[in-house]
């Protein structure tokens, strides 16, 4: 490669994570063929500048940190594949389950499949229920209370986590909207990831519901450590090698599609 300065180095840098929404540091050494200390000292300078945030050993888009969809728009994406992760989390639900849903829209998914049961208690902090689902008799749905944060229809902030504090579940369904091997689970909204981090605590087994789109993402809150996880419900576009380090992490990992399961 010709030889490349400074600036031009960092819109290259730049143009590279909008692109990929996030770098490695080794690749951009050897992609530019400079010191590690050179990129690191690029990279804290387009930081500063407010061009990305850097991460252990790289750095991600800055827009993919803070973005949050609303509610309508994760409904239309990955439609399928979400209808299919919330019918294999059926699978661990028994009757007579205490369970709590995480609001999303998998989780959302999940609710419309609690029909095939008799007797369960269900806690979530999700305004949005199937209006039109229902439910047995047996089933008791209970909706925490808190802040209401239009777009993404959830319930958040100190009254959430108090309420929290009375229940304990058997099992917690969580949504994620980035999840990385090493930075974890995380959410573009603080408070919503305290919520996410109390559920979490309040639960026996934690089974986590997110498609493919959210691998290798990261947004601005860190709510979960991939020990805290038991199982993953996820499709068959997770990658390979992003399943395998899972599993050596200890957490069990399905992935499923209308077709096809793993």
């Amino acid at each position: 490669m010709r030889n490349i300065f400074g600036e031009e180095r960092k819109n290259l840098i730049l143009a590279l994570v909008e692109d990929q929404k996030r770098v490695d540091l080794q690749a951009l050494c050897e992609k530019f063929q400079v010191s590690e200390s050179t990129i690191r000292r690029d990279l804290r300078e387009m930081e500063e500048a407010g061009l990305l945030k850097r991460t252990h050993g790289g750095a991600i888009s800055i827009r993919s940190v803070n973005f949050e969809p609303s509610f309508s728009e994760r409904e239309i994406t990955s439609t399928q594949q979400k209808k299919a992760i919330a019918a294999k989390a059926v699978q661990w639900i028994s009757n007579g389950d205490t369970i709590l849903l995480d609001s999303g829209t998998t989780t959302f998914y999940l609710m419309q499949q609690l029909t095939a049961f008799t007797k369960l208690t269900v806690v979530t902090n999700s305004l949005m229920l199937p209006q039109d689902l229902e439910l047995p008799p047996g089933i008791d749905v209970i909706v925490l209370g808190g802040a209401y944060r239009p777009g993404v229809l959830s319930l958040v902030g100190p009254i959430t986590e108090r309420s929290l504090d009375f229940i304990k579940v058997d099992k917690a369904f969580m949504a994620t909207n980035g999840m990385d091997l090493e930075e974890g689970l995380s959410t573009p909204n603080v408070v919503e990831g305290d919520i996410k981090r109390k559920m979490i605590k309040r639960a026996d087994r934690i089974i986590l519901l997110s498609d493919s789109s959210k691998v290798n993402q990261i947004s601005f809150a860190r709510f979960a450590d991939w020990s805290d996880i038991d199982v993953c419900i996820t499709d068959s576009d997770m990658p390979e090698e992003f399943a395998r380090k899972l599993e050596e992490r200890g957490v069990e990992v399905y992935r499923t599609s209308a077709g096809k399961e793993a």
